[in-house]
């Protein structure tokens, strides 16, 4: 009863009139550059500043484990008084993370305390202080990605809802090609970790000014007609949606391996396979550029031969081959996962995010699509 609501709300909107997304698409692509063009080095930063790959690890949890906090706030505000002002917020969040970042490259390295594992002396310094305190703010004003999906389902019709997601998906995954490319260009100039941190900056800034001055709201503000009992302060409610626990708990899992590719692939390429950055970003590239086309001409063509439901099981499967080719050390094995991981996620993500946005009412799409993301620890 509660998704036919959501499709007949959907039918009210009538994105192809009413919205362009190609500013939401603008945005979701500057948060994939700004947060994939320092994949390649921040394992190296990190070691830089004194730690190991247990530091490093951690860094990777300390933004979602603030975004558990501060997600689920910023999903309900976004159900209550709009989808912009949130985004706004997250994006100046995100803005302001990325100075406090730079300021880690300028203070001096002095040691708060030393601790000894596997016989290595690991250092927690000030500059790596100072990247923790980044990385929490960013993760307390985070959320953008899911609300900009919540976003996106409020301004699709069932016609045009898996369409558009592999347009948002798309449009992600571009800003992982170009990142990385971007920074092995810079990492070959002098100073290219700054450098790369202070355009991460600069992109983020751009981002403030699209949802500022090109985004316009998705919604009034006002509860649709069946909403009442649905409120986002109403957490019950979310879980009786039929269908709803079952997503969360997939969304949850989705997150989960994903933070475990991208935490763990970093240090796997840097202490296993050797690899310096310059060998890191190309692997990025390739692995993005197979997403684009997956969720480009891939999704169009195998979107009229299969259900929504089709593409999401066939794409997991892929991703757990994916992760069997991770096993090996062999670089042609290595680039058969990246390819892997191309079509499984451009086939799975898309066909998921689709499914999960006919689920309960609009009023509810930013807490539900923000919390579990948060619980799966990967930096959104």
């Amino acid at each position: 009863m509660l998704s036919e609501n959501a499709e007949m709300s959907d039918d009210k909107i009538s994105s192809d009139k009413k919205f362009s997304i190609l500013p939401l698409l603008t945005v979701n692509f500057i948060g994939a550059l700004g947060y994939s063009v320092i994949l390649p080095f921040l394992v190296y930063l990190v070691r830089d500043f004194g730690g190991n790959e247990i530091i490093y690890g951690l860094m990777g949890a300390v933004y979602p484990a603030f975004q558990l906090i501060g997600g689920p706030i910023l999903g309900k505000w976004s159900d209550k008084i709009g989808r912009r002002k949130i985004l706004l917020l997250s994006q100046i969040g995100t803005l302001a993370s990325w100075l406090i970042f730079i300021v880690a490259f300028f203070v001096p390295h002095i040691t708060f305390f030393e601790f000894t594992f596997k016989e290595d002396a690991i250092l927690f310094t000030l500059p790596l202080m100072i990247l923790f305190v980044a990385r929490a703010f960013d993760g307390l004003t985070g959320g953008n990605i899911s609300v900009a999906n919540a976003y996106l389902a409020d301004i699709s019709t069932p016609q045009t809802r898996k369409k558009n997601f592999g347009k948002m998906s798309s449009a992600m995954n571009l800003g992982f090609i170009v990142g990385p490319v971007l920074s092995g260009l810079i990492a070959a100039t002098a100073s290219g970790e700054l450098k790369t941190v202070i355009l991460s900056a600069f992109i983020s800034l751009v981002g403030v000014f699209i949802i500022q001055f090109l985004l316009k709201e998705s919604k009034s503000g006002e509860p649709d007609d069946n909403s009442a009992a649905d409120l986002p302060s109403s957490k019950p409610a979310i879980w009786k949606v039929k269908d709803v626990p079952i997503m969360m708990v997939l969304y949850f899992l989705i997150f989960l391996a994903f933070n475990f590719f991208y935490a763990t692939f970093p240090i796997y390429a840097a202490d296993i396979l050797q690899w310096d950055p310059s060998q890191l970003g190309p692997f990025f590239t390739v692995l993005s550029g197979v997403m684009i086309f997956t969720q480009g001409p891939g999704l169009n063509y195998l979107n009229d031969h299969f259900n929504e439901k089709q593409l999401f099981v066939a794409g997991s499967i892929l991703l757990i081959l994916m992760f069997g080719c991770l096993t090996f050390t062999n670089t042609i094995i290595i680039y058969v996962g990246a390819v892997l991981f191309g079509l499984g996620n451009g086939l799975m993500w898309p066909s998921f995010l689709s499914i999960l946005s006919t689920k309960g009412t609009k009023n509810q799409q930013g807490l539900y699509r923000v919390l579990p993301a948060a619980l799966g620890v990967l930096p959104v």
